[in-house]
């Protein structure tokens, strides 16, 4: 896929200065830039590699004038970071521009699907399926039956959604990850053994929300578990049954949430946290990586730890428990002294 100087400042009511028919077909770093690549400037840092940079294209700043020969095209735009994220969004979605029904799948009779969808092959797509408009699900995918999907969202390679489950409009489901799968509820008798809890739920995904590789949501025992609008997850996270996290909130990876927890909205928890189940997370809490969360934490809590407590108390307390052996030999010494002299 190739385009022009032209055409990208087209896109970006950018000037070019340079040649406007040069075409690029990839994206590069300044620094590693070559020949048929864009690229951008926008850190000042950086501005010594555009005398370098063999890249073909390159997103300036309006305010930039070059000190120097340079044999780039420009193309000076308002703010030369947000136009190239721009053109990063653009050009994904022209690598997903993807259209029809590839075979082998197989597509239950029952099923209903919108308009402009692609379905990649070795997708299977079970009885009373509902899929919206501008789907695309990529290949060895699975949709269980009366699963429902909105628009413009995307499954990648070997996706699984579960029978019962909902996908909202412009979510984002990554490869590997399961949605629906049982909650882990087993109930132990009187020789030790474990018998299973049917899982009879369903998992809810609302509006917007990206699933990273690797992840797992559970489905609830009775009721749904609930990814509320907005909400992205990083990959290899375990979401447990009836859980619900509330919208606008990111979890780093190896994050794993135990049944029935309540996260609230706009929360930030970072990567290996752990969080007991039947506890209410509050809105704006900001969770440090690795901590170990035990109880009900407050709106705009920030915590540390494991078990995990308030974030500059941590902090200060960190001072102490690195000097213990210090400590511990100041205190054995003046023990000793103390016993020697009574």
């Amino acid at each position: 896929m190739k385009f022009t100087a032209l055409q990208i400042a087209g896109i970006l009511e950018g000037e070019i200065v340079g040649n406007p028919d040069i075409e690029v077909s990839k994206l590069s770093k300044i620094e590693e830039g070559t020949e048929g690549s864009l690229t951008f400037l926008a850190n000042p840092k950086y501005k010594s590699y555009i005398y370098s940079t063999k890249a073909s294209i390159t997103i300036v700043n309006k305010t930039f004038e070059p000190e120097n020969e340079i044999s780039t095209t420009l193309i000076k735009v308002d703010d030369a970071y947000k136009s190239f994220s721009r053109l990063l969004e653009y050009y994904n979605q022209a690598k997903l521009n993807k259209f029809g029904i590839e075979q082998p799948s197989h597509i239950s009779e029952t099923a209903i699907y919108g308009d402009n969808v692609y379905i990649g092959a070795f997708t299977y797509i079970g009885e009373n399926v509902r899929i919206g408009n501008n789907v695309k699900i990529f290949p060895n995918s699975y949709i269980g039956d009366n699963v429902k999907i909105g628009n413009d969202t995307v499954l990648f390679a070997g996706a699984k959604v579960y029978f019962d489950c909902i996908v909202g409009n412009n979510c984002v489901i990554n490869s590997g990850a399961i949605i629906g799968a049982d909650g882990f509820g087993f109930a132990p008798n009187e020789l030790g053994e474990y018998s299973k809890v049917p899982q009879t739920g369903n998992v809810i995904l609302e509006d917007f929300v990206d699933i990273g590789a690797a992840t797992t949501i559970d489905r609830a025992t009775l009721g749904s578990t609930i990814i509320r609008k907005g909400v992205k997850l990083d990959n290899q996270i375990q979401i447990a049954h009836n859980v619900e996290i509330g919208k606008n909130t990111v979890i780093a990876a190896q994050t794993g949430v135990a049944g029935s927890a309540k996260i609230g909205e706009n929360c930030i928890i970072g990567g290996q946290v752990g969080i007991v189940g039947h506890i209410t997370i509050g809105n704006n809490v900001k969770i440090q990586a690795q901590s170990g969360v035990g109880r009900n934490v407050k709106d705009g809590e920030v915590l540390q730890g494991s078990p995990a407590f308030a974030y500059a108390d941590y902090n200060k307390s960190y001072v102490y428990f690195k000097k213990l052996p210090i400590v511990m030999k100041e205190i054995n010494k003046m023990d000793k002294k103390i016993n020697g002299n009574s």
